[in-house]
């Protein structure tokens, strides 16, 4: 049941990341973007593959997998993030 319940809320933050970044700027689609990645994916997305591959090789402790992948993703959702709020608008750029 647990998986269900994190894989739906990967697939909520997959689905209010479209509609949010759906006729934004770029800059504001790496905001979006880098915010959905850092709480929606980093931690369901982390624990939805850590388990299942501890589940798959059968051993509890390869389910710790999931405290290297939750930091790379988050900070992969920083960067983003980062880059958005650094990045000049294009509109003004060209004036």
């Amino acid at each position: 049941m647990t998986f269900v319940i994190a894989l739906i809320i990967v697939l909520v933050g997959l689905i209010a990341g479209f509609q949010l970044s759906e006729g934004r700027s770029e800059k504001g689609r790496y905001i979006i973007w880098g915010i959905i990645i850092m709480i929606a994916f980093a931690p369901f997305l982390s624990y939805l593959i850590g388990v299942l591959y501890g589940l798959l090789v059968r051993n509890g402790w390869a389910a710790s997998i999931m405290m290297v992948l939750f930091p790379i993703i988050f900070i992969i959702g920083l960067i983003i993030l980062l880059l958005g709020i650094y990045k000049k608008n294009e509109e003004e750029h060209n004036n």
